[in-house]
């Protein structure tokens, strides 16, 4: 019983570990082709949802997380940002939620802040997010993701979890060196970039691209992937190296029959 249940969690294990992998690749996959942001529908969104606060800057950039670049038809690609004063302006965190409700913005909800909470909110293929920061408070706005999006994504970790917890639990069940090797360089290797990336999640829910986590963990885990490699080769040669044989004990003389 004992057993099983150890078979069964590391099955658990496998579905989590490549689950998160898939959603990262689902959602890269379902967010390419978004319309890249107009400066005139950001500008126009800000004017409404802060109508009479005149931004002190703005820029416009593009995408940039975890390390990496995306490219303009990206889910976050494009983005516009307004600054308002000098510092943290908490009450236009009330003004950007009474207009949201009142506009007809969708997926209104909290985004924690530094200073204090600010909102994000959707419409018409735009992403509306306030933040406050210690040195001032910033409207970010990005274009939404696109029809798909969310089919890609649940997709994407179904499959992925199926075929991890297949892999994890064929591995645990053979409990023959090589395949343990493989499955320990694996689950280090999916470890870390699974906890940032539900780490994101619990933040930003899939409103912000996940998948530029996985890339920017390239440049560590493939020289940790060769190190625990050569570490589980140099293991997996010295069990195989053959024992040396024990003397043979000679057989007793016995004496001849008379």
């Amino acid at each position: 019983m004992g057993r099983r249940l150890g078979h069964v969690a590391m099955a658990l294990l496998g579905a989590l570990l490549f689950g998160t992998a898939g959603l990262a690749v689902g959602s890269w996959y379902g967010g390419r082709g978004a319309v890249p942001l107009s400066p005139e529908a950001a500008r126009s969104a800000a004017g409404e949802l802060l109508s009479g606060v005149e931004p002190i800057g703005s820029m416009t950039e593009r995408g940039y997380r975890y390390g990496v670049f995306l490219a303009p038809d990206d889910v976050g690609g494009s983005r516009v940002e307004f600054q308002y004063g000098d510092g943290p302006d908490c009450t236009l965190s009330e003004q950007v939620r009474r207009a949201a409700e009142t506009r007809g913005w969708r997926e209104l909800r909290p985004v924690p802040g530094t200073a204090c909470d600010g909102w994000r909110a959707e419409r018409d293929g735009l992403t509306v997010t306030l933040t406050h920061t210690r040195y001032a408070s910033r409207l970010s706005i990005t274009q939404s993701a696109p029809g798909g999006f969310r089919a890609a994504t649940i997709t994407g970790t179904l499959l992925a979890a199926a075929a991890g917890a297949a892999l994890f639990w064929v591995v645990v069940r053979s409990r023959r060196p090589v395949p343990l090797v493989v499955g320990t360089l694996v689950t280090v290797g999916l470890f870390p970039p699974a906890v940032v990336t539900w780490t994101d999640l619990a933040v930003h829910r899939l409103a912000e691209p996940v998948w530029p986590v996985w890339r920017g963990f390239v440049p560590v885990l493939v020289p940790l992937w060769l190190v625990l490699l050569l570490i589980g080769v140099i293991v997996f040669a010295r069990r195989r190296d053959p024992a040396v044989p024990a003397p043979r004990r000679s057989r007793p003389v016995m004496p001849a029959d008379q």
